[in-house]
């Protein structure tokens, strides 16, 4: 199998990539014996404040690329992959060695906006496409789009926007919102109130990687509104939403929430608590269509029975955008425009269903309603109800100058 992955130097780096490193030290010999593998750079986050969602995405990069023997389009790939810990200094760094040491053809990674944005100029200046599988700032959908970035998972408002359109459906009067102090927070913020017809209480911007909310739990309580809506993501999720049911609040105030604050990985972590929760997802487990089907089950095969989250799934559906272009130029990386053009034709097989880009490549799709509750198995799960927002396109495209 030629797949070699390999970390680079000087860093901290990830110790395992699931089971592939394994498969790696067996076979990359084989790997770097071909000529000119495809160098696809990985900027995962293993450590630092979205560790959680970063080993998520790790096992969805690990379970296409297995799916795949290694390759991409059928050609040889090297995967140069680091930890970037959610920094955005060490990031901009260990891509600049990316790009100018390893002369990567392609790259993905990491979770975090402002660490996004901290990679992205390196990565334009060299003319290596970017698919992002997590992160979609404002910055990048509208004036200062460019043609080397695919946010091929979401734009930051799009979630929230969605979960302020299920508020104002439900009527509630009163609300206060919360987020972490990062670009992606604030694209959070924005994007619900655009949708949200009813009083913003109060906004509450708090750390990133916050773990301990007393202080906001009171303010909450004095607030007393309808429902609050929250976007934290990974552990900060896991511990508000354990001390918000421990200290009573839910008894008084229903809470909101994105897919981000309350998927299989959160739910894996706090439990029962997270019963009849709200959130709203471009995807879901459930999701009646082949290609979901058939990674929801592979997957949970891999991985000891556990339901894939959202980032596992975006990570996954990289991947196999990925394939579907390398194949389509003929392995031919180093033509950018024919590149490009395939990228956007978006022609692979999505875990999410039919596929498309509006023009300043980010997603047109579905929105979905979830709730927590539990499955026939007993298992503390989503479900799927409705449709929120149907073939949605971001806010910001009209502003895109890329046609």
């Amino acid at each position: 199998m030629a797949l070699t992955f390999r970390s680079s130097s000087r860093v901290h780096v990830v110790a395992r990539l699931t089971a592939l490193v394994a498969l790696a030290a067996c076979s990359c010999v084989s790997a770097i014996a071909q000529s000119g593998p495809i160098k696809v750079g990985m900027a995962l986050d293993i450590s630092g404040p979205f560790a959680g969602p970063g080993a998520e995405a790790r096992d969805g990069f690990a379970l296409a690329i297995k799916q795949l023997g290694g390759k991409l389009g059928g050609q040889p790939v090297e995967f140069v992959q680091t930890d970037m810990a959610g920094s955005p200094d060490q990031a901009k760094q260990l891509v600049d060695r990316f790009v100018q040491r390893e002369k990567i053809d392609l790259f993905t990674g990491p979770i975090a906006s402002n660490v996004a944005l901290a990679v992205a100029p390196s990565l334009f200046a060299a003319k290596v496409p970017y698919l992002s599988n997590n992160a979609g700032p404002s910055q990048l959908a509208g004036a200062q789009c460019n043609a080397y970035f695919f946010g091929t998972a979401y734009q930051n408002d799009q979630f929230h926007e969605a979960a302020g359109q299920f508020a104002a459906d439900q009527k509630f009067g009163r609300m206060v919102v919360m987020a972490p102090n990062y670009p992606a927070g604030k694209d959070g913020i924005t994007g619900f109130k655009r949708k949200y017809k009813g009083q913003v209480a109060d906004e509450i911007y708090t750390k990133v990687g916050q773990i301990d909310y007393a202080t906001e739990l009171a303010q909450l309580r004095a607030a007393k509104p309808d429902a609050v809506y929250f976007f934290l993501p990974g552990a900060m999720g896991i511990n508000f939403i354990k001390q918000f049911v421990g200290a009573g609040l839910s008894k008084d105030i229903t809470l909101v929430t994105s897919g981000f604050s309350a998927d299989e990985d959160i739910i894996g972590a706090v439990g029962e608590p997270m019963l009849g929760l709200f959130n709203t997802t471009h995807w879901a487990h459930d999701m009646d269509n082949a290609p979901n089907k058939a990674f929801v089950s592979a997957f949970r095969k891999e991985y000891g029975g556990r339901y894939p989250s959202i980032y596992a799934a975006q990570a996954y559906d990289v991947i196999a955008a990925m394939d579907a272009a390398v194949k389509a130029v003929g392995g031919k990386v180093s033509d950018k425009e024919a590149l490009i053009k395939a990228f956007a034709k978006a022609q692979f097989p999505s875990v999410r269903g039919t596929f498309r880009y509006a023009n300043n490549h980010f997603p047109v799709q579905n929105f979905y309603l979830r709730t927590i509750g539990k499955n026939a198995e007993g298992r503390v799960t989503n479900k799927t109800i409705k449709t929120v927002l149907e073939n949605y396109g971001d806010a910001y495209a009209s502003q895109c100058p890329l046609k």
